[in-house]
């Protein structure tokens, strides 16, 4: 099997004072920044875009561009569409606003899951950090390794059940669906049990309601650290570092299967160009200080910058590639536009 690695992108939205509609031309100077900062986080809290949310928070804040604190909102369902159809329908020129996004938002985006609605009709605003997909057990579980997990999978794949954020097609699903293509187990025949977000599916394996947690590795160091979770194994080409050195790939185990994870924040259709520009520059600010490389490590990120132009072609870009490889495993009803 081929080696397959795959990524994507996100958006950010502010209030602009008296002038908001009647200067299309206004320049950064004349936005002079948001009255009540907000990053929305399109699950429950706990799992990747909180991650996000709160890594722009302290960001922002560490590095001196926001004096008042960013609040956190969470806005639940369809793992980002409530949150993607709210922005775009009913909020589209909000000017205090930044909305998480991940890889996952974009391959919901590719199979039509957002509704009417799809990766054109928001502004895409920085891609600040990214992970590696990753699975994991309770740390008591029986299965040791990628190994034991593989041969209980080929055993009886039923028995095994896999919780993740999102539902079949998902990026969490469709880590999963590799590693079941890679070892000949045909993913329909896996058990997955579909939850609001990584925070959830990660509670579920810790209280033994599941066997296997499918999310961004991430998410799941936190509990891997407190000894609640063991991983089986990161998605990456090659081994990651700090905290996470000793977590082994899937490809040193001899399964030939890559999952990166990009994170960062779009905003709302008419935001003005004024207070677009003013958000970009403060994130291109946030991204180029050493504070900020401190803060994404601390997260287990690791470094992407990316915003404005350059980012929503990269965006474009990658949907194309999602849309296709939904086709390939058999989401071709989904990914249909």
């Amino acid at each position: 099997m081929n080696k397959l690695s795959y990524l994507a992108l996100g958006l950010s939205a502010l209030t602009l004072t008296a002038c908001n509609n009647a200067n299309e031309t206004a320049s950064a100077d004349e936005f002079s920044g948001p009255s009540r900062p907000e990053c929305i986080a399109p699950a429950k809290p706990g799992g990747g875009f909180d991650l996000t949310c709160k890594l722009a928070q302290a960001g922002l804040r560490d590095t001196g561009i926001l004096s008042d604190p960013m609040r956190v909102t969470y806005i639940p369902g369809g793992v980002g569409a409530v949150a993607y159809n709210k922005i775009v329908a009913n909020d589209r020129s909000n000017e205090d606003a930044i909305v998480a996004f991940s890889t996952g938002s974009i391959l919901n985006l590719s199979q039509g899951k957002f509704g009417k609605f799809t990766e054109k009709d928001v502004k895409w605003l920085a891609g600040v950090g990214t992970d590696y997909g990753a699975i994991a057990v309770n740390a008591d579980s029986p299965i040791k390794d990628l190994a034991g997990l593989v041969a209980e999978l080929k055993s009886n794949p039923k028995a095994v059940s896999f919780a993740a954020g999102g539902s079949v097609g998902g990026q969490d699903w469709m880590q999963t669906a590799i590693l079941a293509k890679a070892v000949g187990v045909n993913p329909s025949d896996m058990t997955y049990v579909a939850m609001e977000g990584g925070g959830e599916a990660i509670t579920a394996v810790m209280g033994n309601h599941v066997t296997v947690v499918s999310a961004g590795i991430a998410e799941i160091m936190p509990q891997a650290t407190a000894g609640k979770l063991r991983v089986l194994a990161v998605f990456a080409d090659e081994r990651l570092g700090g905290s996470m050195a000793d977590v082994p790939t899937a490809v040193e185990q001899g399964y030939d299967v890559t999952w990166p994870v990009v994170r960062g924040y779009y905003m709302g259709p008419d935001v003005s160009p004024a207070a677009y520009d003013w958000w970009k520059a403060s994130f291109d600010k946030m991204l180029a200080d050493p504070k900020f490389a401190e803060l994404r490590e601390q997260q287990e990120l690791l470094p992407f910058s990316m915003t404005g132009e350059e980012l929503e072609a990269y965006v474009y870009k990658r949907t194309g590639e999602l849309r296709e490889l939904s086709a390939e495993y058999g989401l071709v009803d989904a990914a249909a536009k």
